[in-house]
């Protein structure tokens, strides 16, 4: 009987040492993380206990006011964790932790519900990459630490010039954090670096400046918390994606940064931006061809040239861009407020597009539809155009200091069903030198009170069954219904 009860004990004590061992392997990978993962987030120090220096002092460019009602994501309890540090990643801002990122990364994709994560109070310069699906669903990229773009044209590789930060064929993943992502893109906006880039165009004509952020064939992918700043070009952009929510960023970058778009949109459908501000050296949000069901509301947008749709048709080339919703929006300081632009020649369609609730400060232009838009000195006239409709502008209120509302419609397509209702808008009092009367050309719709300047009562044409059949012809058999 004894024996038999010896025997036992030998036989517990083997399990608990085999779920040991089991443990232990699984930990050589990945840090098992339970209860104390709900602790809020450790805000990054000017520097840390590790010695390591903080966030450079170039972060600290004033932005646009905070966005209301903020939010902050977190990772559940229980998530398997790949930090980057257990990867061989020095974070000390100057090795090169491309490698270990990418490591940790095919690690977590084999695992569902995991957690890739950058550290705070250490700073990991990563070189061009891509990050690559499918990978098990819920996949996390904690950001708290700083990622880093190499700062020197130079020291980008040819076949990194496309963008910085590549996610393709990731389903069901949420990048968030209280990190930041630095371009460091001062070396592309000066004149040496735009030299450079020239130079070593003439054996690659499609060479292109970086996007910070990508993100290509990828489809539920939540983007939150996280600070984007300084990207050599764009810093967040969406192509041939859907199901996207973007929720409490900060794009930041320098108003003479060139081309430096916050959030571009193409052949991405089903999104969702909120509650972010934007300030950047071209437009905060672009949507481009291809886009539908959109929303954006509750963003700060400033300095920029305001939220865009298009530019459009460039080089006789077919748009189609659906079902727009654009409100509670504040912009200071911009180029343009909210405004459709595009080129002469191009085919196909804008139509459901609606911008509400917008707040514009010393806006230039408030109210745009450029369908003459032109990146050169000189364009040449053509007659097809995107055939533009359905267009409501609701409660646009500020100030502006150049011209209050600029509808130029193409002179062979009209713009039709645009609404303007409720436009209040006044001469800044910084020194205006501007237009006070409202423009209006081959534009059809309805006008409703109250309208300031008053000339706005008179810009639109009333439509015809003909005119509406002008528009329409140019968009059949090109975009769907």
């Amino acid at each position: 009987m004894k024996s038999i009860r010896n025997s036992s004990v030998r036989f517990f004590l083997f399990v608990v040492v085999a779920v040991f061992i089991r443990f232990a392997m699984i930990s050589v990978e990945a840090r098992k993380h339970h209860s104390n993962r709900n602790k809020p987030h450790k805000h990054l120090k000017d520097k840390g206990s590790n010695g390591h220096n903080g966030p450079d002092p170039a972060t600290n460019i004033p932005g646009p006011a905070p966005a209301p009602l903020p939010y902050y994501g977190s990772y559940p309890t229980h998530s398997i964790i790949f930090d980057v540090l257990s990867f061989g990643a020095k974070g000390d801002g100057v090795s090169d932790d491309s490698k270990a990122l990418l490591a940790a990364w095919k690690a977590a994709c084999k695992v569902s519900g995991a957690v890739v994560e950058i550290p705070a109070e250490f700073k990991f310069l990563i070189k061009p990459i891509t990050l690559q699906g499918p990978c098990m669903p819920h996949l996390v990229l904690e950001v708290d630490g700083i990622l880093l773009a190499p700062p020197q044209v130079g020291a980008w590789p040819k076949s990194g010039l496309f963008q910085w930060l590549n996610f393709k064929w990731v389903h069901d993943f949420t990048i968030q954090g209280t990190g930041k992502l630095d371009g460091q893109g001062s070396a592309w906006w000066s004149p040496s670096g735009v030299y450079y880039i020239q130079k070593r165009s003439k054996h690659n004509p499609d060479m292109k400046v970086p996007t910070a952020l990508r993100f290509y064939d990828s489809h539920n992918v939540t983007v939150r918390d996280i600070k984007i700043m300084n990207s050599p070009q764009c810093h967040l952009k969406f192509d041939s994606s859907s199901g996207i929510k973007v929720n409490n960023i900060t794009i930041n970058s320098p108003e003479n940064s060139p081309n430096t778009d916050g959030i571009h949109l193409q052949n991405t459908k089903d999104v969702e931006i909120q509650h972010s501000n934007i300030g950047c050296g071209d437009d905060c949000v672009s949507i481009q061809t291809g886009c539908s069901n959109i929303h954006i509301h509750h963003i700060n947008c400033g300095p920029g040239h305001g939220i865009s749709v298009g530019g459009l048709g460039k080089d006789k080339s077919a748009a189609c861009v659906s079902d727009i919703v654009v409100e509670k929006i504040s912009l200071q300081n911009t180029l343009s407020g909210v405004r459709i632009k595009t080129w002469q020649g191009g085919v196909g369609s804008v139509k459901n597009v609606t911008f509400s609730s917008i707040e514009v400060s010393d806006v230039k232009y408030p109210v745009i539809i450029d369908q003459f838009y032109c990146d050169k000195k000189i364009c040449k006239n053509q007659t097809d155009a995107v055939a533009i409709s359905g267009v409501k502008y609701d409660r646009i209120i500020g100030s502006y200091s150049v011209q209050p509302l600029h509808l130029a419609c193409s002179n062979d397509v009209p713009c039709t069903d645009v609404d303007l209702i409720d436009i209040q808008l006044k001469p800044s009092s910084n020194g205006f030198r501007g237009f006070r009367q409202a423009l209006c050309w081959n534009s059809y719709g309805k006008s409703q009170a109250p309208l300031l300047p008053s000339s706005i009562d008179y810009c639109l044409r009333t439509e015809s069954r003909s005119v509406k059949r002008i528009a329409r012809s140019h968009s059949e058999h090109i975009c769907p219904p």
